[in-house]
């Protein structure tokens, strides 16, 4: 007996449905294509539950004859292709005929139509795939579609769902860019009975912006007009000033339609390239036009992925349109005045009597001053820099979480010949101490049955003096020393982020926060917001409170005290990226991350204008303290060089 057999109808629709509706956010793509193709001006979408539950979308577009709404609901039914000519001209969202029926497949639904000038419309009401009723009804012009109970008649897919704050997350994803890509259309979206965003319909552009991803996104737009042969971009991109950390907010529409395309991708960023620093993202909103003959949309069930005839004429078009917008803003890299973030308040020749750029991360509990504690006569920084460098580095009052911060140390790697005087203010000892060997140390596990550590060990807070010759800086980011025979190369950005990182690892728990004296509303992807609420309760422990501000955004109401001068705003938005990079790691993971992006913002930067006091008290630090090594993400904070070494490269050795 044959063992090939043609599957039941009700297994093979099950099939069917599962390429096309994955989760509560494809249903509402599905709907939302449909009812912008019925021509609709108005379409309000709600959900309860994050969509597994109830998702209702209705719109006032062309409706349905009673003859064809029941039709609706078989595969491959469609009114927008009727022969494989059509396939090569698709101007419509939707096209295969498959939505509803794959819909219907795996939930109940109830549709509600009605043509403009018919006394009565229709009523149809399906449950897993079966029409169970069609009746007369009064309803307005246009359809209404509710689903509910998705996924009831297929347990394996449902219990595969995510929690409903992320599967709602998803759904507002999708209504954000299809309100986007038809700002002509008045979208309205309600999640949990809540009102999340409404647009004008108005058919500008960045009126649509606004509403979807907020003031401060709208702010920082530069308007992008060009055509190249069959190919135009309208649309924006955000100014270099408003860079991201992740390409989350890179939104591109071909013909209406919101794809993922990496031609267009690379373009932009090439266009920004010179503008931005490496690492870091533009931010857009970008309209494609071209025939629909010359790009396939008939690759991937989504239909998000797409195939262009002429990949080069799309690349050249987007590259050449943002070109000309930052040329024409004067934000091209060859006209961009100095970064007065670095000459102010470092740039002066002259320091004035202020403490030093190096404070450390603040404590809830008030620090004693002690009789060593460092305060040199200068430095031209803002008074809100409570702490000396060297002061900053005693342990607080507070009892200290110690996180694996133990080190073992090799006596060969690490020979002091003479200790110095515990005076902190003392850079150059009387008696001589020389660094023999490059410094090295080795992590050791933090596990309850290891064996405790010999003599060897020596702890975070024990840092011991070496004697160094400070010469000075070079490129204003390298410092140069010398001790004993050896030439010292410091990276001083990398110097400064590793002392303050070890100093958060070790305190974070007692950071104080500092309320901003206005709130800043970021621009976030619901994503984003996921994250953030997700670990509120870690982020609130390190000093940030924020809540949420509407339109797609997060309000900034305070940040930790720690980050100095920083950028709180860049800083939030670091560790926003760095919570979506990160959330599939364990929490200790994630707060190390947090950590990295603290320290990073808050050090000081290459080309920073700082005094030779500052820049002697980082060398001092790194040749003292055999943790700082490297920087959290790996680079090398020095480099040693051997008299030896240097004689050999100037020829004095054979």
């Amino acid at each position: 007996m044959g063992k090939i057999r043609v599957l039941a109808k009700e297994v093979s629709e099950l099939i069917a449905a599962g390429e096309v509706i994955e989760r509560p956010a494809s249903v509402v793509k599905e709907l939302v294509e449909n009812a912008v193709d019925a021509g609709a001006s108005q379409i309000t979408i709600e959900i309860k539950k994050g969509g597994a539950s109830y998702i209702r979308v209705t719109d006032n577009g062309s409706g349905m004859e009673k003859e064809d709404a029941p039709a609706a609901f078989l595969r491959h039914a469609t009114s927008k292709v009727q022969s494989r000519k059509d396939l090569d001209q698709i101007g419509t969202l939707g096209f295969r005929g498959e939505a509803l029926a794959s819909i219907a497949a795996v939930s109940k639904i109830s549709l509600l139509t009605k043509v403009k000038g018919e006394a009565l419309g229709t009523l149809v009401q399906v449950a897993g795939g079966e029409i169970q009723h069609v009746d007369d009804a009064g309803c307005p012009d246009g359809t209404t579609i509710a689903v509910q109970d998705l996924f009831y008649n297929v347990p394996a897919r449902l219990k595969f769902l995510k929690k409903d704050i992320t599967e709602g997350n998803a759904v507002a994803s999708i209504v954000e860019k299809i309100a986007l890509s038809h700002p002509e259309i008045g979208f309205r979206f309600l999640r949990d009975n809540k009102a999340v965003f409404q647009t004008p319909g108005n058919g500008d552009l960045k009126s649509a912006v606004y509403a979807v991803l907020g003031r401060d996104f709208a702010n920082h737009l530069i308007p992008v007009d060009y055509r190249l042969q069959d190919v135009g971009v309208t649309g924006f991109v955000t100014a270099p000033s408003f860079h991201r950390a992740n390409r989350s907010l890179q939104h591109f529409f071909i013909n209406g339609r919101y794809v993922k395309s990496r031609t267009a991708m690379v373009a932009l960023e090439e266009g920004f390239r010179g503008s931005l620093m490496v690492g870091k993202f533009p931010s857009c909103v970008l309209m494609l036009t071209m025939p629909f003959s010359a790009v396939d949309v008939n690759v991937h069930p989504t239909k998000t992925e797409v195939r262009f005839v002429s990949e080069k004429s799309v690349f050249d078009c987007v590259y050449f349109a943002v070109k000309s917008a930052l040329q024409k803003e004067n934000q091209d890299v060859f006209s961009k005045k100095p970064k007065e973030a670095v000459l102010t308040p470092f740039f002066d020749p002259e320091p004035k009597n202020q403490e030093t750029l190096f404070s450390p991360p603040s404590f809830s509990s008030e620090k004693k001053e002690t009789a060593n504690d460092f305060k040199p006569a200068s430095s031209n920084l803002p008074p809100k820099r409570e702490d000396a460098l060297l002061a900053s580095f005693s342990p607080p009052e507070k009892p200290q979480r110690r996180v694996s911060l133990d080190v073992e140390v090799n006596p060969e790697d690490f020979l002091i010949e003479e200790t110095l005087s515990d005076n902190p203010t003392v850079y150059q000892a009387v008696g001589q101490k020389t660094l023999t060997q490059p410094l090295s140390f080795k992590a050791l596990p933090s596990a309850p049955d290891r064996a405790q550590p010999d003599t060897k060990k020596i702890q975070k807070e024990s840092v011991r003096e070496v004697s160094f010759r400070y010469l000075g800086e070079i490129f204003s980011t390298y410092l140069l020393a010398e001790t004993g025979d050896h030439f010292i190369l410091v990276d001083k950005h990398a110097a400064h982020e590793r002392i303050l990182y070890n100093r958060l690892v070790e305190n974070h728990e007692y950071l104080e926060k500092q309320l901003l004296l206005s709130g800043s509303f970021l621009s976030m992807t619901a994503a984003e917001r996921e994250e953030l609420e997700e670990k509120r309760e870690l982020l609130e422990q390190m000093g940030f409170e924020f809540e949420e501000g509407g339109r797609g955004t997060v309000l900034l109401k305070a940040a930790p005290s720690a980050i100095g001068d920083a950028d709180p705003k860049e800083v939030f938005l670091d560790v926003a990226a760095a919570l979506k990079e990160n959330r599939r790691l364990s929490m200790p993971k994630v707060t190390e991350e947090i950590l990295h992006r603290i320290a990073c913002r808050s050090a000081i930067k290459a080309n920073d204008q700082n005094n030779g006091k500052e820049l002697q008290e980082i060398v001092r630090r790194v040749l003292s303290d055999p943790e700082v090594r490297y920087c959290p993400h790996g680079r090398p904070v020095l480099l040693t060089f051997s008299r030896k070494e240097l004689e050999k490269l100037f020829g004095r050795l054979g």
